[in-house]
């Protein structure tokens, strides 16, 4: 038996497939017979063959997953279609007469030796967009195949040192029962990537692709985070019962659709969703969330050449608010920036992007973008339940000023004959520690609070989540992080308004219970955890639900 993080609940039992890392690494000589028309040829062929793919898989993910689990696919788009990228292999083959596949290996080793000689964190990550990507323009050069780990047997547990974006959109929820990993953690794409996909997963096992092989039974324990191998049949009947019944038990918790979770004082406690898009809905609804307590905005912006219009804006809006039939529905503004960036924006290079030029801060600098978005929302308000939320935001002049444009969004529509609501109720997402320690002075002025876990952890601890070399101290429970959560939810209710959350601590059991006893009003999580997350609370003999 070894043990590992688990990444992601339930049972798999099922036979191994290790994936051995891609070694495609070509010897980069120069060679004066390459005809070097022909090779130009072969790697502009590559190229779109590879977008053609990247297209397929980021509309795969963003059907089956959700448009924020795509967004990493637009970044090999991106990739792709920069002249500094592929049009530098190109010229290489021109200039020093190599083949199409040299001139790409030397381009992903430049980008190794400038990537790992980077202090900033975030800029060291892309290395691992431009490995995929590279790989993948390989393996169209050598007329490789793609779909490995598509085309598996059923009860398939895949093995792996890691998982690439590429390589997690391929699996088969049908055909594979759980995944392992030697190294990730919680917040690691493929873990988050699992969750929505509700693929069992036990990542971190730090050498689990040595201690199997190809076609040994295992049985892998998502809950505890253990993964047993070659089990004996007693061992296994055990696990087969376990993993029937929690089947069972999540064909039961479909019970609570439609139930509202109230606390011995007769308190509603909210279990709302995130979404991305209005295709997300569709999965809030069936999954009975209460209101959408994120729609992240910027996805409208991405994959595209051009800024989404008003018109647009307020068709994706109006959509989202009439299908959720007046529940409430919390819109983030633009939120663009950190590792979100658009191609036809163009924006300064950043030391730490994420602590720099982005989300109401760009917005407050460049209002002609806002005030599209803040006019569609308006102009939508009348559909539905509409609450308006600004990210990033650290201080009272910041939202005073964020407001004060909607107000004048919202003149300028009445002067056109254009009534938005009037019971738009206006916040901000508490994701900076300067809002939490000022959040009393906050409150007198929004209309609620929605605290954004995943900044706020790695801002107060300065530790990257994504950062494996630090990401032990990544902790949702640490005190200073848990002394600003409830500072908050105080002074919300201080001041007669409520508090949700939407970070990815929403729905973590071992966080719900103290989140619950310091007043949290609304739970906001990925709609598949919605249902988990009611039966949890209602453990507690101090809830119950009401129709």
């Amino acid at each position: 038996m070894k043990k590992g993080i688990a990444a992601s609940k339930g049972y798999g039992i099922g036979y191994v497939f290790i994936k051995k890392p891609e070694e495609m690494k070509v010897a980069c000589d120069i060679t004066a017979s390459i005809d070097v028309e022909e090779e130009k040829l072969r790697l502009e062929k590559a190229v779109e063959a590879s977008k053609e793919q990247v297209s397929r898989i980021k509309e795969k993910v963003e059907a089956e997953v959700g448009a924020e689990e795509a967004l990493v696919f637009e970044s090999h788009l991106m990739l792709l279609e920069d002249p500094e990228f592929t049009g530098a292999a190109i010229e290489n083959v021109a200039k020093n007469k190599i083949s199409a596949e040299n001139a790409v290996q030397e381009l992903i080793d430049m980008y190794a030796a400038i990537f790992a000689s980077i202090d900033d964190e975030y800029l060291r990550e892309r290395m691992a967009d431009v490995k995929d990507v590279g790989r993948r323009l390989l393996n169209n050069l050598c007329g490789g195949t793609e779909d490995e780990l598509s085309n598996l047997p059923e009860n398939t547990i895949v093995v792996a040192h890691d998982l690439t974006p590429s390589d997690t959109a391929q699996l088969d929820k049908s055909k594979v029962a759980a995944f392992l990993t030697d190294i990730g953690g919680k917040t690691s794409h493929s873990a988050i990537m699992a969750r929505t996909l509700e693929i069992p997963a036990v990542v971190g096992m730090a050498d689990i692709t040595c201690s199997v092989s190809t076609g040994d039974l295992v049985i892998v324990d998502g809950v505890k985070g253990e993964v047993l191998i070659n089990p004996d049949s007693g061992t296994l009947s055990h696990y087969r019962a376990l993993k029937e019944t929690y089947e069972i038990e999540k064909k039961q918790l479909r019970s609570l659709i439609g139930k509202k979770i109230i606390d011995k004082n007769g308190r509603h406690i909210e279990i709302a969703a995130n979404i991305g898009s209005p295709e997300d809905v569709s999965k809030v609804l069936e999954n009975g969330a209460e209101g959408i307590g994120l729609f992240r905005t910027e996805f409208l912006y991405m994959d595209r050449e051009s800024m989404p219009d008003e018109e647009e804006q307020y068709e994706a809006y109006k959509t989202v608010l009439e299908k959720m039939e007046n529940k409430p529905v919390v819109i983030r503004t633009l939120d663009i920036g950190g590792d979100k960036r658009l191609k036809y924006l163009e924006m300064p290079d950043e030391l730490n992007p994420f602590l720099g030029y982005r989300a109401t801060r760009l917005c407050l600098d460049r209002p002609e973008i806002f005030k599209i978005q803040l006019r569609a929302l308006l102009r939508a308000s009348v559909y539905g339940n509409l609450k308006i939320m600004f990210p990033m935001i650290s201080s009272l002049r910041e939202f005073i000023e964020a407001k004060g444009i909607l107000d004048e969004c919202r003149n300028e529509l009445k002067a056109e004959g254009i009534s938005p609501s009037e019971d738009i109720e206006v916040g901000i997402m508490v994701e900076i520690p300067s809002a939490a320690l000022t959040a009393d002075e906050l409150a007198k002025h929004v209309d609620f609070f929605s605290i954004g876990t995943n900044d706020l952890i790695q801002y107060t601890i300065a530790a990257d989540r994504m950062n494996e070399k630090v990401s032990y101290l990544y902790e949702p429970m640490h005190p200073a992080v848990l002394k600003l959560i409830r500072m908050t939810i105080e002074e919300a209710h201080k001041a007669g308004k409520w508090c949700g959350m939407c970070g990815e601590m929403a729905s973590d059991e071992s966080a719900i219970p103290t989140l619950l006893e310091y007043g949290l009003d609304e739970f906001s999580m990925s709609a598949s955890s919605i249902l988990g997350a009611k039966k949890f609370i209602l453990s507690n003999p101090d809830y119950r639900t009401e129709s």
